[in-house]
């Protein structure tokens, strides 16, 4: 069996090497899965490119990149998708570049997959661990974020948010032909249309490490979240065509939010 992960990374000199070394060395003794290891650069302003480029040229024939001039992690993500398509794999994914998820973390998602069509990992079930233990108002926000997504989509996942996700060939191919957010709600737009696709995707506790440098800000992107997440509600409502009076006042509060700082 082949997997493809995808690392989208932004801006990630002093990180990205850390990372890949250690997914180089937990896949490298697993003799089970066939792992190639895609990092989706995009628009980086540093030398995460050159870093990853070493890591191309060495030993390493399990890496490889793609280098996008457009921004967004979505973005990212999705085009990491359309790139391993274009290969015989079976499984694919994508997790974050700080080692907030370890690859023995990102690993149970496969263990777990069984007959699902996806897996993802989240830090808010019984049995997750989160280190440090969430503050109280990050807790908060991302319950009552989560809360929301729940209300207005119907969505039964306890956290959209946690940055690993593993996927099917045949649900990866839906996400790349269907997800058009690429920034705040990607991850939630990707869930309900497999919801909408009545795909099945099972969530695992997860082992989660809060590291520093992190570059969202929590107050000011739940606000972008919330609007976000409206207009996907919009975008997909079947009353879409009486709801189009709403479209100017949403849109103006969306530019007025994006240039305030918080």
């Amino acid at each position: 069996m082949k997997q493809t992960i995808i690392i989208p990374a932004y801006n990630e000199e002093k990180r990205i090497g850390k990372t890949l070394e250690a997914f180089i060395t937990y896949y490298r003794e697993k003799k089970d899965i066939e792992t190639t290891i895609l990092v989706a650069i995009n628009n980086t302003k540093d030398k995460t490119l050159s870093i990853v480029k070493k890591y191309t040229k060495s030993k390493n024939p399990c890496i490889t990149y793609i280098n996008l001039i457009k921004g967004g992690k979505g973005y990212a993500v999705i085009e990491g998708f359309k790139q391993a398509l274009k290969s015989k794999t079976d499984l694919i994914g994508f997790v974050d570049a700080d080692l907030a998820t370890s690859p023995q973390a990102f690993d149970d998602l496969r263990i777990h997959l069984g007959n699902f069509d996806g897996c993802i990992a989240s830090r808010y079930l019984s049995q997750s661990h989160c280190h440090p233990k969430l503050t109280f108002r990050r807790a908060i926000v991302g319950k009552a974020f989560n809360l929301f997504v729940r209300l207005l989509l119907h969505l039964p996942q306890s956290d959209t948010q946690c940055g690993a996700k593993l996927f099917t060939r045949k649900t990866a191919q839906t996400i790349a032909d269907s997800v058009k957010m690429t920034q705040w709600a990607f991850d939630i737009e990707l869930l309900y249309e497999c919801k909408l696709k009545r795909y099945i995707i099972t969530e695992v506790p997860t082992t989660w490490f809060d590291i520093e440098g992190s570059k969202v800000k929590i107050i000011r992107t739940s606000f972008q979240m919330f609007f976000a997440v409206i207009q996907l509600r919009l975008q997909k409502s079947p009353f879409r065509p009486f709801l189009h009076s709403l479209r100017k006042p949403i849109t103006a509060l969306w530019s007025t939010l994006k240039q305030t700082p918080l």
